[in-house]
């Protein structure tokens, strides 16, 4: 599989959200390479190119989604290439054009597996959504905030263990999920930052005290907000309040409105702004299935739980419908949240290079979406990888 569109390709009639800027009869010049030359308006042409016609709708640029673990019945501890590009053609018909592979706490040799299984899918390429690497949630989390996750398989944090992760990943590793208040957490910190990992503090009982420390030794983000972590307390503000106080915390934000209620997430909003927050599904193996029991865990309309009822698994929820929450939840407008879902996973995971913006240089990765922000088409580096089927009757051409 290549990304490679063969020839210059000029998108033409649309309302482009470049990511700084709406442009009105805007268009986008695709290299053949899938990255973008120009962006413009009427004035920008190129008769050697391939037209697209948008059809007069709008234009954003993709989603990036750094906390999947799944979705359509597949999912990255499968260790297996289709489970991959399965999740891939999944949240491509959803509006995610890349994202990271996230495990869960297992036996290490599970952990291994499903590494070299994302080395081996990165290097072959994906379907839909491009994979741009690995989000290791667990196994070094705190039992007592361990949510879904198998308290049998959570452990200290072991540097030996951390290092077979990092060479078997081949430096696909971008983001890693701990709890700097376990022995050999903060350790784990400084040496993920310093290899230039993303540290994320979640599942995790931290003081604030112990947050401000994780932030001293590497950590820049808390993982899904408010769930799994230390709540805020107005004595000992815990994980949930160093996220709204510490300016070098950005804030995922599982923004389905079960996971975390409205209003909650326009407070995250107006404390944190939307360059605070990055907002991620968490969509797990039956994301997109028929309610019913799959697992230990069971779904019914659309949240997921562990069979016991005693905690949520993860979540049903695609990022187009997580932008379209956000809109709601927090009364904001478009060109304001964005950024939750394109420019700041970018940064967090070291892609803002090449991913988040509608701009020359940038990989030319956009949703097409009609007015009520229905996905009708997601190209990933140039090349459509998902187009909404015609309905039935109608005529081509």
């Amino acid at each position: 599989m290549t990304n490679n569109i063969g020839r210059r390709l000029l998108a033409t009639n649309g309302t482009i959200y470049t990511g700084g800027r709406r442009i009105e009869d805007g268009r986008l010049l695709i290299g053949a390479d899938g990255v973008i030359q120009a962006v413009g308006g009427a004035e920008l042409g190129d008769a050697a190119a391939q037209i697209l016609d948008l059809g007069g709708n709008i234009v954003i640029p993709g989603l990036i989604d750094q906390h999947v673990h799944g979705g359509g019945g597949w999912q990255a501890m499968d260790a297996a290439y289709e489970g991959l590009n399965g999740m891939s053609l999944y949240h491509a018909a959803h509006g995610t054009t890349s994202f990271l592979a996230t495990t869960e706490s297992a036996p290490e040799e599970h952990i291994l597996d499903a590494l070299r299984n994302a080395v081996r899918a990165a290097g072959s390429g994906l379907e839909g959504a491009e994979l741009l690497g690995v989000h290791l949630e667990g196994p070094f989390l705190n039992p007592i905030r361990c949510g879904a996750q198998d308290k049998a398989n959570i452990r200290p944090a072991n540097p030996d263990e951390l290092d077979r992760y990092l060479e078997a990943a081949g430096g696909l590793i971008r983001l890693v999920t701990v709890a700097p208040e376990i022995e050999g957490g903060m350790e784990a910190a400084e040496r993920l930052s310093r290899a230039g990992v993303t540290v994320s503090v979640g599942h995790s009982d931290a003081t604030l005290a112990q947050m401000r420390e994780a932030i001293a030794r590497g950590a820049t983000q808390t993982t899904h907000h408010f769930n799994g972590m230390s709540p805020f307390h107005h004595r000992e503000p815990g994980v949930a309040g160093a996220g709204l106080i510490c300016p070098e915390l950005t804030t995922e934000l599982i923004a389905d409105g079960i996971h975390v209620h409205p209003d909650a997430v326009r407070l995250l909003y107006d404390i944190k702004g939307p360059r605070g927050v990055c907002v991620i599904t968490d969509a797990v193996y039956c994301a997109g299935l028929p309610d019913g029991a799959y697992g230990d865990t069971t779904m019914k309309d659309g949240q997921v739980w562990l069979k016991d009822g005693s905690s949520l698994a993860g979540s049903s929820l695609t990022m187009l419908q997580a932008l379209r929450n956000v809109l709601r939840f927090t009364g904001r407008p478009l060109e304001e949240v964005l950024p939750s879902l394109t420019e700041v996973p970018a940064r967090q995971i070291g892609a803002a290079g090449r991913k988040g913006k509608l701009e020359a240089g940038m990989d030319a990765d956009f949703l097409v979406l009609d007015g009520a922000l229905e996905l009708q088409s997601t190209y990933v580096r140039g090349r459509e990888v998902y187009a909404k089927p015609a309905a039935a009757g109608s005529t081509i051409g």
